[in-house]
């Protein structure tokens, strides 16, 4: 594309860009993407664990956090599958991020002992990990050959999911996003066939979360469905997945912030990440994630964490171009009344999240944000944007760099006022 300063060359790359995400939507459209089998409610991961010893795998490889395996979540599961005569090992190794030399860790310690599944146990560094790992070793290919879409012939090995945050609803989708830690960025593996064939989405297993990240997390699964409703790749299916969701968050999220051992808060919440995970993974994300992946790459700022404090900004944002959608979306939040007209219904929404996130104590700016780092930030950002995400409004680097800005330690500070001299006395 011919590039044109100022005003005449955003409105030519917008246009070019918006026909060629069209143009995507419909083939992403046509291909198939499978949906897991889902035990639901307390006691599924046990649940899952009897059904797995049934299914003829030799050893089970557990991927999952050393926090995970402390917290003693994965006995439920794990005894059930001995008692039903499964084999197992874990590798507890995981960490933030899903770091490449770790994961490569992981897929020569999965040959070591003669795995042949996978089961993906924690939140969404797990998850991602068990995909890759599961990818790679079909393919014979190392994680970073396998970064993009659809770059390996062979199906993964089997993956099955237990999640233990509901945020990002990795147990439906078919993408790993992991990390390279030399090149302090975030790459992301895609293929239909990433799906967990079985998932069990278990609140037991989440009601020892800390406040601060049932936040994050729930944050994140909203994050998910807003950005998939807004799009252009929506579809009636995915709408109604998204708007399910954005209720489900809306009426439990702050009730599992306060009160953490709330089952049915807790089980709703899961199954707001899920439906808002099924219905990105057909309609994709947008901005807020594009630029909180790099954060993600350059500060390790947690995924979920970095979506909650952008949303309100990317949404002031889009808002001009997506009126009738943020309306829609206030009333499956009930924020708003239906005599309300659709852009007085669009506010309320935008400041329901504002309120959201000041609720669930999420901070308005990043800590670890430098001034110095947002033009590179803000070109990754809309690069990736550019290139992978059917957005409703396109972004140019500066107004991407203006959103970073907002979100800078020192922002929303009001400016020290200067001193004033002191008036010299005139000598006596």
């Amino acid at each position: 594309m011919i590039e044109m300063p100022g005003f005449v060359g955003n409105v030519v790359r917008s246009v070019g860009l918006s026909t060629a995400m069209k143009a995507a939507g419909v083939v992403t459209g046509l291909l198939p993407i499978p949906q897991p089998m889902l035990l639901v409610g307390p006691g599924a991961s046990r649940r899952l664990g009897q059904a797995l010893a049934g299914f003829g795998h030799r050893r089970i490889l557990v991927v999952t956090d050393a926090t995970i395996v402390r917290m003693g979540l994965l006995k439920g599961f794990t005894q059930a599958l001995t008692k039903a005569g499964g084999e197992f090992v874990v590798f507890d190794a995981i960490t933030a991020d899903a770091p490449i030399p770790v994961i490569e860790k992981a897929i020569a310690f999965y040959r070591r002992r003669g795995c042949d599944a996978i089961v993906a146990f924690g939140g969404g560094s797990p998850m991602d990990a068990a995909k890759a790992i599961a990818y790679s070793v079909a393919n014979g290919k190392p994680p970073r050959k396998l970064v993009g879409y659809f770059k390996g012939l062979s199906a993964p090995v089997p993956i099955y999911a237990v999640p233990t945050t509901a945020g990002t609803g990795s147990e439906v989708t078919v993408a790993a996003v992991i990390s390279d830690p030399e090149a302090g960025q975030k790459l992301v593996i895609a293929d239909t066939r990433l799906v967990p064939a079985m998932a069990a989405l278990d609140p037991q297993l989440m009601t020892g979360l800390p406040p601060a990240v049932t936040a994050a997390t729930g944050m994140d699964a909203l994050t998910h469905a807003i950005e998939a409703f807004l799009g252009q790749w929506a579809t009636e299916t995915t709408d109604r997945m998204a708007l399910a969701a954005v209720g489900l968050v809306y009426e439990n999220l702050r009730v599992a912030h306060r009160e953490g051992r709330n089952l049915e808060a807790r089980e709703r919440m899961s199954l707001a990440a899920t439906y808002a995970g099924l219905a990105f993974t057909r309609a994709n994300v947008g901005y807020v994630h594009a630029i909180a992946h790099q954060l993600g790459g350059k500060y390790h700022t947690p995924h979920g964490l970095a979506n909650a404090i952008l949303l309100p900004h990317v949404l002031r944002f889009l808002a001009p171009a997506v009126t009738k959608r943020l309306a829609l979306l206030a009333a499956a939040a009930r924020v708003g009344s239906a005599k309300d007209r659709p852009a007085v219904l669009a506010r309320k929404f935008l400041d329901s999240v504002e309120k959201l996130n000041h609720d669930l104590g999420i901070p308005r700016t990043l800590d670890a944000l430098k001034a110095k780092d947002i033009p590179a930030l803000a070109k990754a950002a809309c690069w990736e944007a550019d290139t992978n995400y059917p957005v409703p409004r396109y972004m140019s680097p500066e107004q991407c760099e203006a959103i970073l800005r907002q979100v800078l330690p020192d922002a929303g500070k009001p400016a020290r006022r200067a001193r004033k001299p002191a008036p010299r006395r005139k000598p006596r």
